[in-house]
């Protein structure tokens, strides 16, 4: 997912540089600064996806009683020193910024008053596994230097220490009726089993060794290999084994029959708070179900018309099937032509796309096959390039076989939400801006992020796409695909919905095979209301669009209005509506 002259302010181009500083001002700068930086000394890792590689030695170990009391006390300290100063007296910027960090540590103070730590992993969203993407030397571990390397070995040696506080949290999950559903119990233990190996070579965990960097001296690379040998055999594949071995024979038969949150002890505060975390609203679960319900009708009937238009005779889901099978849909012979089509659409709708942005970001952008090794189980996404432009932002398009790609797969809506104008102008936009806080420039809020992308997808008319019936039916399909989120998502977490149910609703209302429907539903079970973030981010922003045309009638233009959406960078859906709200009286 996520970059100017000298009498400029370096955010000046985006409209966003400072007042003058009021009495108080530079110390509340200290605030912001102290709280970036002290949150990274707590989150470690969130500091090695930030390109800073300080703690790269460093794990946390999150599940213990100790971490969740220091981060209880970080929150609290901070909204302490936020709430010593007045709001009022602030400039505009420094609003926004108390106004982004009150929000931020008051809801992840909150989430410490639910026991999370008793399910401390799962399928999706699991140390275990992002241990494995760092330690394979192609993530965001760095492995350039020797003190790279023994980095690496330092935050590896807390791994297994980390194992025993899971399981341990996970025991404490039996006894309190707090436990995962058996569906994804069944796909984590084999997870835990791929890791363990006899071979040191043949373990994912060997990758930094494969590629040590030719200039390192040969006492320096005997060295490593034989630490990493021996890491290799005595923390990474005991740590595995012993997780896959407690998952298999202790845990699984307590893991319970439902799919939902609610179906627990308090399962019902636990679903509400997180659906307010993840949608940066007060909207309750009912409200969000109801929502999705109006829009799933509403895009079916989007979608009834296109194939009526095109002259099919059969049902919806017919159609459906139509467009997945018929050969004329997969007209690519080799990977090389699909990355051509990604960069044809880009190409297309250049000269729109000037009219629609003031502000383009200048990290560079590349479009990119996604690697072998792991193309089998990604999608299509955006990995966003570093604030000084070094990294691009790289577009990647996992193509198994070529011949299979499907256009009606929705190519153009899907570029329009992982590249551009989606997560690549908005995140690099945000990292460019020098003059936002730091904390605000390398943070994100999963409504915002994910609802300016999807946001995105439906500006493909005006961005002179979606000519085409059937790159209009993907982009319908892609937008069901999140409108049926918002229906299932809350319906298994608060009305006893079971997964079967859930797969077989997606699979009436997108054209998604069995396969896809099941890794969805499980990843809602996994990480319950985080998938809600996307349609409400993005009606929101449709609905400021609205009333800002409305409001300023032959004043509103629209690339003004996409600058202030981005000029600020990520904020939660009640900041940004108040502050195009101000804009909105302030151009009237």
């Amino acid at each position: 997912m996520k970059k100017i002259g000298m009498l400029l302010c370096a955010a000046a181009i985006l409209g966003a540089c400072k007042q003058p500083a009021q009495k108080g001002s530079q110390s509340f700068d200290q605030v912001l600064n102290n709280y970036y930086e002290d949150r990274l000394k707590l989150f470690p890792l969130d500091a090695t996806y930030a390109g800073d590689n300080r703690y790269n030695d460093q794990l946390p170990n999150d599940g213990s009683g100790q971490f969740i009391n220091e981060a209880k006390s970080f929150y609290a300290k901070y909204l302490n020193e936020l709430h010593k100063f007045k709001r009022e007296d602030l400039n505009e910027q420094d609003q926004l910024s108390y106004d982004v960090l009150n929000y931020q540590a008051g809801t992840q103070l909150d989430y410490y008053k639910y026991h999370y730590e008793y399910m401390p992993f799962n399928q999706m969203y699991a140390l275990p596994l992002t241990m494995g993407q760092l330690g394979s030397g192609t993530g965001a571990q760095p492995f350039k230097t020797v003190i790279d390397y023994d980095n690496w070995l330092k935050r590896l040696s807390a791994f297994s220490v980390w194992a025993d506080t899971a399981i341990a949290n996970f025991d404490k999950g039996i006894k309190h009726h707090i436990v995962l559903p058996k569906a994804l119990v069944a796909k984590m233990i084999p997870q835990m089993q791929s890791m363990v190996v006899s071979d040191p070579a043949k373990s994912l965990f060997y990758g930094p060794v494969t590629n040590l960097p030719k200039e390192f001296s040969d006492a320096d690379k005997q060295r490593i290999i034989e630490a990493y040998n021996k890491a290799i055999l005595t923390v990474v594949v005991p740590t595995y084994q012993k997780l896959g071995t407690y998952l298999q024979t202790q845990y699984l038969s307590h893991a319970r029959s439902t799919s939902g949150l609610s179906a627990m002890p308090g399962g019902m505060e636990m679903y509400t708070y997180l659906v307010k975390q993840q949608t940066t609203t007060n909207k309750t679960p009912e409200e969000i179900h109801q929502l999705g319900l109006q829009e799933v009708a509403r895009i079916r009937s989007q979608m009834d018309s296109i194939k009526n238009k095109v002259g099919f005779k059969g049902g919806l889901k017919a159609f459906f099937e139509y467009m997945k099978t018929n050969k004329q849909f997969m007209p690519y012979k080799t990977p090389k032509e699909v990355l051509k089509a990604f960069e044809n659409i880009h190409k297309r709708m250049e000269p729109n796309l000037n009219k629609m942005f003031n502000h383009k970001p200048k990290t560079p952008f590349e479009i990119r096959q996604t690697e072998a090794f792991r193309a089998a189980s990604a999608s299509a996404e955006y990995n966003q390039g570093s604030a000084d432009g070094s990294r691009p932002g790289i577009f990647y398009v996992p193509i198994l076989d070529a011949t299979q790609f499907n256009i009606t797969s929705g190519m153009e809506s899907l570029f329009l939400h992982e590249a551009i104008p989606g997560h690549h102008y908005q995140i690099s936009l945000t990292q460019e801006n020098t003059a936002l806080p730091k904390f605000r420039r390398f943070g994100g809020d999963n409504a915002y992020v994910e609802g300016w992308a999807l946001y995105c997808e439906s500006l493909g008319k005006e961005l002179g796409l979606y000519q085409d019936p059937y790159q209009h039916m993907g982009a319908l399909g892609d937008e069901m695909h999140r409108a049926v989120r918002l229906v299932v998502d809350v319906a298994i977490h608060t009305k006893g919905m079971t997964r079967e149910q859930a797969i077989k609703y997606m699979m009436d209302n997108e054209p998604i095979s069995e396969q896809g429907a099941t890794a969805e539903i499980e990843r809602y079970m996994g990480i319950p209301g985080q998938a809600l973030g996307y349609k409400i981010g993005a009606l929101k922003i449709r609905e400021l669009r609205t009333k800002a045309e409305k409001q300023l009638g032959s004043k509103f233009n629209l690339a003004d209005f996409h600058d202030q959406i981005l000029k600020d960078g990520s904020l939660p859906l009640s900041v940004l509506e108040s502050k195009i709200d101000k804009w909105i009286v302030s151009n009237k």
